[in-house]
């Protein structure tokens, strides 16, 4: 599978230790930065890397953050991605089994390198359930559909 992954400064050390888990699950790995501890804005980050999932060059993308939160609201903006927070395990399997998130986003300030591990290693390996939960992604869809329509098609890609 190939993941893409990005952080800001904030994240840029839980990105290498996570970098290094899915090269050992053998994972394809594109890391659209940031290369440093020096400081930077999230979005552009988030941007980057959310984009060849949105694309469909990667299947998945995984962004680090201070709280994850900055990271996940810039790629809420993409359409057609579901972007989640995840804090533990649980929030991790329902991510991905019941709102079959295609990114995973990780506070790097509040989570530690052992659980984070055990999170990625639990968001991918769940499967999205579908059934009852196709209904609710699917209005998601609707949703963007319609806001890019109220924009006159100038929703961007």
């Amino acid at each position: 599978m190939k993941i893409a992954i990005g952080a800001d400064h904030r994240g840029y050390n839980a990105k290498m230790h996570v970098k290094a888990l899915l090269q050992e699950l053998e994972q394809e790995v594109l890391d659209f930065g940031t290369d440093s501890t020096k400081p930077m804005d999230y979005p552009d980050t988030a941007y980057a890397a959310a984009r060849p999932v949105q694309n469909g060059e990667c299947e998945l993308g995984i962004l680090f953050c201070g709280t994850g939160i900055g990271m996940s609201i810039t790629a809420n903006k993409l359409r057609g991605i579901r972007a989640a927070v995840c804090h533990d395990e649980l929030t991790a399997e329902m991510a991905r089994r019941h709102n079959n998130a295609n990114i995973l986003c990780l506070p790097a300030d509040l989570v530690g390198d052992a659980l984070m591990r055990r999170i990625v290693e639990v968001w991918l390996d769940t499967p999205y359930e579908g059934g009852r939960h196709e209904r609710r992604v699917e209005k998601i869809t609707e949703i963007e559909k319609l806001q890019c329509e109220q924009q006159d098609g100038q929703c961007g890609t």
